[in-house]
């Protein structure tokens, strides 16, 4: 009689530790078709387009001519979305995470109700985004389709995500770093600005540079702000505008089968400025993390 209970718990354990293992060989299966699927597009890009990333591609204008058709003025507009985002983007969710965190009262209804928007909005699609500033900035205000359009429809796509971070970051500084400024008599404002900010610094920042990575591959709210505007020249802030995505699409839409290497040669492009984008986030996050 004593011994089947000990039966019973080693079969259990016996099953536990098996369910355990497929779980594991799941997941590791799972990884292996999302590494080798990217591995494959990754290598088919790079053997397709190495050959077009050169001065033609990186400083000539769109063309109907693929020997002569570049994407410079879509890899300027791509970097001027990025500049106005971070501009735009990084006070705005860095100043509304810190009331949300340092200042909100949690007892108050429109707090709670700050909080579940962000939340809902983080989680829409994009182009949604694209629809709402249609209507609301191009038509309802009168901007037009130029580029500083894109950057605020952009702005609105990636600040619920940039304030999450930023919460997240400011939430992680730990309560005895307030305390102690408190206790030597620094003001409130005195404690955000010189201890809790610089040691969200590299969450905020990692955050940040993430989420514009996400904007700067955004082409579907682009689209319906008029992006999809041949544009032979360089951008300007209230001017006609494209982006290298939107630029990548129209060379693959092309009937020329040349174009495929030219729109290959630009997304290597593309892929250059995330990855240098993502690098600086892990630099950032290295070189000012804080071990509390």
């Amino acid at each position: 009689m004593s011994a089947m209970p000990g039966s019973l718990g080693g079969g259990s354990r016996r099953r536990g530790h098996l369910s355990g293992l497929a779980f594991h060989g799941f997941l590791l299966f799972s990884l292996a078709i999302g590494v080798a699927t990217l591995g494959a597009l990754l290598v088919q890009v790079v053997l397709e387009g190495w050959r077009y990333v050169d001065g033609v591609l990186l400083f000539e204008p769109p063309s109907a001519e693929p020997a002569i058709a570049g994407a410079e003025p879509a890899i300027l507009a791509t970097i001027f979305l990025g500049l106005l985002l971070i501009a735009l983007t990084v006070p705005i969710g860095v100043g509304t995470a810190v009331y949300l965190e340092e200042y909100a009262d949690r007892e108050r209804w429109y707090n709670r109700w700050l909080e579940v928007n962000i939340q809902n909005l983080a989680a829409v699609p994009s182009i949604v985004y694209g629809i709402l500033g249609l209507a609301f900035l191009v038509r309802g205000l009168g901007l037009g389709r130029v580029l500083l359009a894109g950057a605020l429809i952009l702005t609105l796509l990636v600040l619920p995500t940039v304030i999450i971070a930023a919460r997240e970051a400011i939430r992680a500084v730990p309560g005895s770093i307030r305390e102690g400024a408190y206790a030597l008599g620094a003001t409130k404002w005195q404690v955000v600005w010189r201890q809790v900010l610089p040691g969200a610094t590299p969450g905020i920042a990692t955050g940040s540079i993430l989420a514009l990575s996400r904007a700067l591959g955004e082409t579907a709210p682009l689209l319906l702000v008029g992006a999809l505007t041949y544009v032979s020249f360089n951008p300007t802030l209230l001017g006609d505008f494209t982006a290298l995505p939107v630029q990548i699409f129209q060379y693959i839409a092309r009937p020329q089968e040349e174009f495929r290497g030219v729109a290959a040669g630009a997304i290597i492009v593309l892929l250059g400025i995330l990855l240098t984008l993502n690098s600086l986030a892990i630099f950032l996050r290295n070189r000012y993390q804080r071990k509390w």
